[in-house]
């Protein structure tokens, strides 16, 4: 007889269910980009007086690139450039463009797929002689979206949590209760975890192809795709798990089986020999994560790998323990309890494993953040803080844990002490009626006749005696679970690991989301770079270009102005004048007004009044610069009928 769930402790899984699957819709979107532009020539929204022979991006790291990775579309959506990306220097890639190209504003797109694995896209414009309408969408490609990027997001979800059932759940077996290897919930723990993460492993190598390309579901089936996918970093490392599974699946039966019918005696070169080959397997399952990565991009990939192999293994010895332990105090027979001293072991390996996680932890996050400032800046900063938050939580619920192990391991010594006194008693109660005993035997022996004839008979009714046995082995199986579920140190230890593994769900979600944010470094970097590239000095194109940030106070009010001035010299100048949001998409305010002043020779405002060209974008032709230096640029934008702000940068012209 097995014991359920009672409603009132299932009603918190049930919760814990809904909330994982919110957490998991809210997060398997688009990815965060992991390579981020970091410049281009020619650069964004700049008017450059010839054409260009090509088209140049730089990204903040080494992307991967397809034939139609980098397209250039003339004002009617035509393609003009001709042949395949080339890699010029590291992280700059470019792509040549056809002769004789008309005047007018170009579209740059890109799709590439960075170093860690995930898709980027974008797209910028800029304009040879002068802007023009273009029939081209320029607001940024969404790539990894749609179904396929929300399947490919909850297969990541998925891998990661087979991966610590199935890690954790055999570990906890062989380190802390071998005994476990005999229950079948335990069993059915350890199975789920390989089969959740052998399905999810296939899942993500077919849709790789399509995810990090077109995002179309029919592409899934494409196996030119899949042969493309099998040739990157990613295909290697999924295809290298499937082998593993394998073995594993070769370690699970031999636990499961050989393992546990052995006696002790016999069980400890066998504990041994599944220990080595568990942790080799283990290890090379979380390898598949490390070497295509964070880790295996960036600052010091030699050290970060094997560290964030470590930083898995313990993460699986943790959460993945603690499921087993779970499923040991709610679903364990109840002639094979799980003991307080197996409770103790695991609380011992847990403690290792924190120790663990907050050494490559440090490690990873001085890594991946780089300054204080992206801790509170950037969003995988502000993750990493949740992450935190939600480990500390965990470790005080373990304390609990902890003190309801030592209750209940006190309380299991009082009772043996009893045990053994009345046992006591009762022998010398015995050795008082042995000689009663041995004068009845003579008299025993005359009955023994009639005792076998009774014998006989009751054989004929055997099957009847077996019934009744069995019912008598239910009902004392049910008494011993009353006992046992009577215990209050058994249901208090039960509730705070109940606690635990809701909390250890809920970090499994924020860790996944992490490792699919840009990193903080990789955010500040690019912003420098970028903020380096648009500077006030001037470009090979003789164009000053000047960022700055608004915010009127109003709703919507928030904003960057981009100007660009060319040639930045004294007489005639063009100007071009681009308004974006915080996340750089452009858009539309009522009113723009730029002034120019040399305060040095007391000269302006002189005031320039541009043109609305499209959607977020301003121009003005013939704007006079009577004199070289320092002048100060002010730009008033309104975005309501009483909110607006004026901005001013400095911009050395001539």
């Amino acid at each position: 007889m097995t014991r359920t769930i009672t409603p009132r402790a299932a009603r918190p899984l049930v919760l814990l269910l809904l909330a994982v699957a919110g957490l998991l819709l809210a997060g398997a979107g688009p990815a965060a980009a992991h390579a981020a532009l970091t410049g281009s020539d020619p650069q964004q929204g700049v008017v450059v007086p010839q054409a260009p022979a090509q088209v140049s991006l730089t990204f903040s790291e080494q992307v991967a690139m397809g034939d139609d990775s980098l397209r250039v579309l003339d004002p009617a959506g035509k393609r003009v450039d001709t042949g395949k990306p080339a890699n010029i220097s590291g992280t700059t890639y470019a792509v040549r463009l056809r002769g004789g190209l008309a005047k007018g504003t170009y579209t740059v797109t890109y799709q590439v797929i960075s170093a860690d694995s995930h898709p980027v896209g974008g797209a910028y414009t800029f304009s040879i002689g002068a802007p023009s309408k273009t029939s081209v969408v320029t607001g940024g490609q969404e790539v990894g979206g749609g179904l396929v990027g929300l399947l490919y997001g909850v297969g990541r979800y998925a891998s990661y949590a087979g991966f610590i059932v199935l890690a954790g759940g055999a570990a906890f077996v062989l380190a802390c209760w071998q005994r476990g290897a005999g229950v079948r919930a335990v069993q059915r723990l350890v199975v789920s975890g390989w089969l959740t993460l052998t399905t999810a492993t296939l899942a993500l190598l077919l849709l790789r192809g399509s995810y990090t390309t077109s995002g179309k579901a029919g592409d899934i089936v494409d196996l030119d795709l899949l042969g493309q996918v099998l040739q990157t970093k990613t295909g290697a490392a999924l295809v290298s798990r499937l082998l593993l599974l394998a073995a594993a699946a070769l370690f699970v039966a031999v636990l499961f089986g050989v393992y546990e019918k052995r006696e002790d005696e016999e069980k400890r070169d066998l504990t041994f020999g599944l220990a080595i080959g568990g942790t080799v397997v283990a290890a090379g399952l979380a390898a598949s994560w490390a070497m295509a990565e964070h880790a295996s991009v960036g600052l010091q990939p030699g050290i970060a790998m094997p560290v964030d192999v470590v930083h898995l293994l313990a993460v699986a010895a943790w959460l993945g323990g603690l499921a087993a332990l779970l499923v040991a105090l709610y679903r364990a027979p109840a002639d094979r309890p799980v003991e307080p001293a197996a409770v103790r072991r695991f609380s011992r390996l847990a403690f290792g494993s924190v120790v663990a996680l907050i050494a490559t932890g440090v490690y990873q996050s001085w890594r991946q953040l780089g300054s204080w400032s992206a801790l509170t800046g950037t969003r995988y900063g502000q993750l990493l803080l949740v992450k935190v938050a939600l480990v500390l939580v965990l470790v005080a619920i373990a304390s609990f844990s902890r003190r309801w192990t030592a209750r209940l391991a006190e309380a299991a010594t009082d009772k043996a002490a009893v045990k053994a006194g009345k046992a006591a008693v009762k022998a010398g109660a015995g050795a008082g009626k042995a000689g009663a005993g041995a004068g009845k035997q003579a008299t025993g022996a005359a009955a023994k006749g009639k005792h076998a004839t009774e014998a006989a008979a009751a054989g004929g009714d055997a099957r009847r005696a077996a019934q009744l046995a069995r019912q008598r082995a239910a009902m004392d199986a049910a008494r011993l679970k009353r006992q046992r579920d009577a215990d209050p140190n058994r249901s208090g230890l039960r509730r705070s690991v109940l606690a635990e593994a809701g909390v250890a769900v809920v970090l499994l979600v924020v860790t996944t989301v992490l490792t699919q944010t840009e990193p903080g470094r990789t955010v500040e970097e690019a912003a420098a770079a970028t903020s380096s590239s648009s500077s006030s000095s001037s470009s090979s194109a003789g164009t000053v270009t000047l960022d700055m940030p608004f915010d009127t106070g109003g709703q919507n009010g928030k904003g960057v102005v981009r100007l660009d001035i060319d040639p930045a010299r004294v007489g005639g100048n063009e100007m071009h004048l681009y308004v974006q949001r915080p996340d750089g998409k452009a858009f539309d305010v009522p009113e723009v007004k730029v002034a120019f002043t040399l305060t040095a020779k007391s000269i302006g405002p002189l005031p320039v009044a541009p043109d609305h060209i499209t959607t977020g974008h301003w121009a003005a032709s013939g704007v006079e610069i009577p004199m070289a230096g320092d002048w100060q640029v002010a730009v008033t934008v309104r975005t309501s009928d009483i909110d607006q702000v004026t901005v001013t940068k400095n911009a050395q012209i001539g």
